[in-house]
């Protein structure tokens, strides 16, 4: 991953991008590893990792995040990245994450993520526990 090349504005090669951090390569790792239809949340990455917390995860996700497939890595609380909600769902949609549909009274009536059924575990081979 740290063998990127960036490009000027004018399209020449700026040379190859700067490593990236070894916690950075670790996270975006991690992400990788995550079965489709399945979440890990910042906190389950740094647990996983056994080093600094779900803030610095976001912040690895927020920086360098759009190589991998970065709506696996997602709240504690479900709902979905704000900014990004729609790309995600179509992306929780296609890949049969589990999701709890918003009531008519929740706020832009978007579905949030099924934690309990949609949190990977790391060994059961990724597999979805249901769909709603």
């Amino acid at each position: 991953m740290s063998d990127v090349s960036l490009s000027d504005d004018d399209g020449s090669r700026a040379g190859p991008a700067p490593a990236l951090p070894e916690f950075a390569e670790r996270v975006l790792e991690v992400a990788e590893r995550i079965p489709p239809g399945r979440v890990l949340t910042y906190g389950d990455i740094a647990e996983w990792l056994g080093e600094q917390g779900p803030r610095q995860v976001g912040r690895v996700m927020a920086l360098y995040g759009g190589a991998v497939p970065w709506w696996r890595v997602v709240r504690a609380d479900g709902v979905l990245l704000p900014g990004h909600e729609l790309r995600a769902l179509a992306h929780y949609r296609d890949e049969g994450t589990p999701l709890k549909e918003a009531g008519d009274r929740a706020e832009g009536h978007l579905p949030r993520l099924d934690m309990r059924r949609a949190r990977w575990d790391g060994r059961d081979g990724g597999r979805a526990r249901g769909h709603t």
